[in-house]
């Protein structure tokens, strides 16, 4: 049995046009994503990133090439209700993936549908909100939450279903700063305390310097694909291919190329008061 909890192989991805010749969206990937691993993929608007995570778990097929999820081939359908439960996603909007009136029965609704007897789904929906900091609303009603709050009650909904592996994509790209904190420090706290798989699709920086690899995508194919620090130390490769590094990597660059004798791979705001403290 395969070690890697995802595994994509020559995945190709062609979106059929009526009006015009089909557009290949994902460009012939090889990919492996290990159990317990926090992967970021990044990559602008049309990189194929959103195309290529909705491939691990079977949302879509692949027109080329071949996805396995936990071992198991997404093109068999008879695989792909066990490869749903093994690998849940989060979309962007968290309004699109409440479904009840009241935050536990909407976190019920996942491991109802897996025909889990009641008081099991109760153990089940109670710890969910606990790993995500919201058990104290497990009776208020959704839609009066912030959106912060939303997700992580989607992420719970998905928590309950005991995934080995949570895909998401763009999760914090409607909420407002407090509310993308909120939530990417529940995603880094379910992995690094549970060994939860994730797979997060984001375009914020700061976000994928969390993570302990990064997949770089541009035009359907992975460009680049290393630790943050690696990754962010390319600063030409990524402006070239239209997409930012985070704000002190900028920083580090613009002064090492006006002649300061600082390290170029520096990533948070704490690097960067060490290494000025340490300039002669």
């Amino acid at each position: 049995m395969s070690v890697n909890m995802i595994e994509c192989k020559k995945v190709v991805y062609k979106y059929e046009r009526s009006d015009q010749e089909s557009k290949i969206a994902v460009d012939s990937v090889d990919l492996e994503i290990n159990k317990g691993e926090f992967l970021v993929i990044l990559g602008h608007n049309g990189s194929g990133k959103s195309t290529l995570s909705k491939h691990m778990n079977a949302l879509l097929i692949p027109t080329g090439g071949t996805v396995y999820v936990s071992g198991m081939d997404t093109k068999d359908e008879e695989n792909v209700w066990r490869i749903r439960n093994k690998a849940g996603m989060v979309f962007q909007n968290p309004d699109n993936q409440l479904v009840a009136t009241i935050v536990e029965e909407d976190v019920a609704f996942g491991p109802e549908n897996l025909g889990i007897p009641p008081e099991e789904i109760r153990t089940r929906v109670d710890d969910a909100l606990k790993k995500v900091n919201m058990y104290e609303y497990r009776k208020h009603a959704p839609h009066l939450l912030s959106g912060g709050q939303k997700q992580r009650i989607a992420i719970a909904g998905i928590l309950a279903m005991r995934p080995e592996c949570i895909i998401f994509d763009e999760p914090t790209a409607m909420l407002d700063p407090s509310g993308r904190k909120e939530v990417i420090n529940t995603i880094k706290d379910i992995n690094s305390r549970y060994g939860i798989t994730i797979v997060l699709i984001t375009h914020y920086m700061e976000e994928a310097v969390e993570a302990d690899r990064i997949v770089v995508m541009d035009k359907g194919k992975v460009v680049m694909m290393g630790s943050p620090r690696e990754i962010f130390n390319n600063v030409p490769v990524m402006k070239e291919i239209g997409l930012d590094v985070p704000q002190m990597t900028e920083l580090s660059y613009e002064l090492k190329n006006s002649g300061v004798n600082i390290a170029s791979d520096i990533l948070t705001i704490n690097e960067m008061v060490d290494a000025i403290c340490r300039l002669k």
